[in-house]
C-alpha cells in the first residue's frame, strides 16, 4: 500500500483550501515486452522522415548552387564591362599616339627630317605569297676551300 504524505497546504482566502498528496510508485519490477508491429512502424516513419529530410536538403542545395552561379555571372559581367571599357580607352590611346601630326612633331623635337629623294628604297614582294607558309631559299652556294 502506498504511504501518502500532506506535502503543502496553501491557504486560500476563498472557500476551501488546496491539499497535494505525495504517491510513491515504484515500477522497477516491471519489464516491458517487445513489440514488433510498433517498432516497423516507428522504422518506416523514422525512413519517411529521412527520406524527406534528404528531398529538403537537395533542394536546398540546388537553390544555394543557382544564388551562387547567378553572383558569379553578375560579376563576370561587370568584369566583362570593365574589360570593354578599359580596351576603348587603350583604343583611343592607340589612335592618339599614331596620330601623324605627332608622330612628326615627335621626329622634328628628335632632329629628324624628312628623306629626301632616292633616300627612300622600296621592298619587291611580287614573289611572295603573304597568306601561305614560305620555304627558304639558296640561290647560289659558294664553296670556300681553307689550305694551310
Amino acid at each position: 500500500m502506498a504511504t501518502m504524505a500532506l506535502t503543502n497546504v496553501r491557504r486560500s482566502y476563498g472557500v476551501t483550501p488546496e491539499l497535494y498528496f505525495q504517491k510513491i510508485i515504484d515500477n522497477s519490477h516491471l519489464v516491458r515486452v517487445a513489440d514488433p508491429r510498433r517498432r516497423r512502424e516507428m522504422v518506416m516513419v523514422t525512413g519517411a522522415l529521412a527520406l524527406l529530410l534528404a528531398i529538403i536538403l537537395v533542394f536546398c542545395w540546388q537553390h544555394y548552387r543557382a544564388i551562387e552561379y547567378g553572383y558569379r555571372n553578375e560579376a563576370l559581367r561587370q568584369q566583362t564591362d570593365e574589360l570593354l571599357e578599359a580596351r576603348r580607352h587603350l583604343q583611343l590611346e592607340e589612335e592618339e599616339l599614331r596620330a601623324p601630326g605627332r608622330i612628326e612633331e615627335i621626329a622634328h623635337q628628335m632632329g629628324l627630317q624628312p628623306p629626301i629623294a632616292g633616300q627612300v628604297v622600296g621592298v619587291d614582294n611580287t614573289g611572295v605569297d603573304s597568306g601561305g607558309p614560305i620555304l627558304a631559299r639558296a640561290a647560289a652556294v659558294s664553296v670556300v676551300s681553307v689550305s694551310q
